[in-house]
């Protein structure tokens, strides 16, 4: 007699148990599923037909669950089984440079990125210890922010205005400005157009912004579910990065568009409205998103996550209920004003409104010291100004304020995607501040800071301040 096989010793007939759900109705991106009822949130799903989705609601009956691909059209009485794992992005260094969609995938026309770690697109923010304090400047190359509303790295700072006023602007700016520091970039663009998705892109690849950057698309036309995922899908890449003791930027352009999406899958799912139409848990929405920004203590690496949120009001009003959310969430804001923006002040950022709230325990001590009553100084002027409309005779004292306000006023304005080293920054702070330019009219001075940045190109922030006041005062007297 033969001894037994060993290989077909091992083999064991038993049960295997499968569960199998059915499509109860499909549409608007949405598909209502009968059955599985060990379905978790979040999970992926695979229809018969090859399609996946990821559950989203969970019913009584029904389980709601976003569709992310369709192969050839889910149907009704369509089987569906769940995979037991939940969705995840591609992430690392080689989508630097590339253009994605939510699920990683190209949208270039390029080869798919050669990835090999995943990460899970929602994921618990860092805890109270694995924390540390802002302390690391952000420079966004923006005269008004590095100076007056400066941003530390693994802070949350909002940017808010109307539309069309140069939010977008600013976040490019911040974005090309990382370029050579070794800061990894990620812009989210969420339900805008193609034409000013393309011109996006365009602005980071003439500046030479694209080999650190990648963008995340869900455009205007793309489900409801694209545009809801996108954010996480661009927070996760970030996250990778922050993890592995990385510096990252991420825009997020615009959350309002995100949050509307997220209203738009709430109603499709019947879930109960609040205030506005947006269900209840909408603060939650962005909170776990923002929530993952932050620095790492060195122990754990020390990378950061800095965030940059977008937000776009209607007529200027700050009290709606997303804005009022975000500004409850973030680190601060930067509030454009249409206002501004039509009277020519560009970047039209109303300083009064603006607040950084932890950016200024960052900002580089030169810095911090050159512009410390120049905020303060500027309210004053503004307040001036509206008074001396009346036609009020003014003493010579408040005349000098106004004339050196104009002058602030004028050194402030700064063309788009040209952004500036810090070493410009303290070199028109330093130069406003001892009264070098008060000889000269504000157009002047203005046409002069190219000058003033040639002098002080040798120099460094760690340098003395007499060594910079002493460059700035040959290139003035070279001028005059």
């Amino acid at each position: 007699m033969n001894p037994p096989d060993p290989s077909s010793a091992e083999l064991r007939f038993q049960l295997r148990l499968s569960e199998r759900g059915t499509v109860a109705g499909i549409g608007d991106g949405i598909a209502w599923i009968q059955g599985l009822p060990s379905a978790r949130l979040d999970e992926l799903i695979q229809f018969e037909e090859g399609s996946t989705g990821v559950v989203f609601q969970l019913g009584k009956d029904l389980i709601g669950a976003i569709l992310l691909a369709q192969k050839h059209g889910v149907k009704a009485g369509m089987a569906v089984t769940h995979l037991g794992s939940n969705l995840e992005v591609v992430v690392g260094d080689a989508l630097l440079g590339r253009v994605v969609d939510p699920l990683g995938s190209p949208l270039d026309g390029l080869p798919p990125p050669q990835c090999r770690k995943f990460r899970r697109l929602e994921c618990d923010p860092p805890t109270i210890l694995q924390r540390d304090f802002v302390h690391a400047p952000l420079s966004t190359g923006n005269k008004i922010v590095d100076t007056l509303i400066p941003v530390g790295k693994g802070q949350r700072q909002l940017i808010i205005g109307d539309n069309g006023v140069g939010k977008s602007a600013l976040a490019l700016d911040a974005v090309i400005h990382q370029r050579d520091k070794g800061t990894r970039c990620i812009m989210v663009l969420i339900g805008l157009p193609r034409s000013s998705i393309a011109a996006s892109i365009e602005a980071l690849r003439a500046a030479g912004a694209l080999d650190h950057t990648v963008v995340v698309v869900a455009e205007a036309n793309a489900l409801p579910g694209f545009r809801y995922l996108a954010p996480f899908s661009g927070c996760a890449m970030a996250e990778h990065w922050m993890q592995a003791g990385q510096d990252s930027l991420i825009v997020y352009d615009d959350l309002t568009q995100h949050a509307q999406s997220y209203r738009e899958l709430s109603l499709l799912l019947q879930r109960p409205p609040g205030r506005e139409a947006y269900p209840g848990d909408i603060f939650y929405l962005h909170s776990r998103l923002l929530e993952r920004s932050t620095v790492l203590a060195p122990a754990f690496g020390g990378g950061s996550m800095t965030a940059l949120p977008i937000i776009e009001t209607s007529h200027g009003e700050l009290s709606a209920y997303i804005p009022t959310n975000l500004i409850s969430i973030t680190d601060g804001q930067i509030y454009f004003d249409s206002k501004l923006f039509a009277a020519g002040m560009l970047p039209a950022i109303d300083i009064g409104r603006s607040v950084s709230r932890i950016g200024g325990k960052a900002q580089h001590p030169a810095i911090k010291a050159a512009v410390a009553r120049i905020r303060l100084d500027y309210l004053q002027f503004l307040d001036l100004e509206a008074f001396a409309r009346f036609g009020t005779r003014l003493e010579p004292e408040m005349e000098a304020k106004l004339r050196r306000g104009r002058l602030l006023r004028e050194l402030l304005k700064q063309d788009r995607f040209a952004p500036l080293p810090s070493e410009a920054h303290l070199a028109w702070l330093l130069a406003f501040g001892e009264g070098l330019l008060d000889a000269f009219t504000p157009q002047q001075a203005a046409d002069l800071q190219p000058r003033l940045f040639e002098a002080i190109a040798p120099l460094t922030l760690t340098d003395s301040r007499d060594r910079w006041l002493e460059r700035l005062r040959n290139a003035l007297q070279d001028a005059a």
